[in-house]
């Protein structure tokens, strides 16, 4: 099996949150993770058809197939189990309606949640999953 491939603003602290709950949370070691600011994220960025220098979406990677905004981040919790698969019943609500939400807070995320003055920075227990 593939390894998932997460790839998130490392400069954001809202996604470098995530990025750490991710990590703690995926006890099958199933997510690898790169930040969109790193060599291997930007090229995974580009790939994907996202500018790695204005990106608005996470990015996750599962095989062939590319999700992005609200897919990505609901597919994200559904992998990792329970209890967090519970966050699958967010797929009750129209795509539309939650990309729109994700959109606004990936438009506001710095002014929301702040900026890093330096990109993630893993512990050294999860060295091996960034990419």
């Amino acid at each position: 099996m593939n390894p998932l491939i997460l790839i998130f603003d490392g400069d954001c602290v809202l996604c470098s949150a995530n990025a750490h709950f991710v990590l703690r949370h995926d006890k099958r070691g199933l997510f690898r993770l790169a930040a969109m600011q790193g060599e291997a994220g930007a090229a995974l960025m580009r790939d994907a058809g996202v500018d790695a220098a204005n990106p608005d979406t996470i990015i996750l990677l599962d095989g062939a197939r590319v999700r992005r905004q609200s897919d990505a981040v609901i597919a994200i919790f559904e992998k990792l189990g329970w209890p967090w698969r519970l966050a699958g019943a967010a797929r009750l609500i129209p795509a539309p309606i939650r990309d729109a939400a994700y959109r606004w807070v990936a438009r506001n995320r710095y002014r929301l949640f702040g900026r890093k003055e330096q990109c993630f920075v893993p512990r050294k227990e999860w060295e091996d999953r960034l990419l």
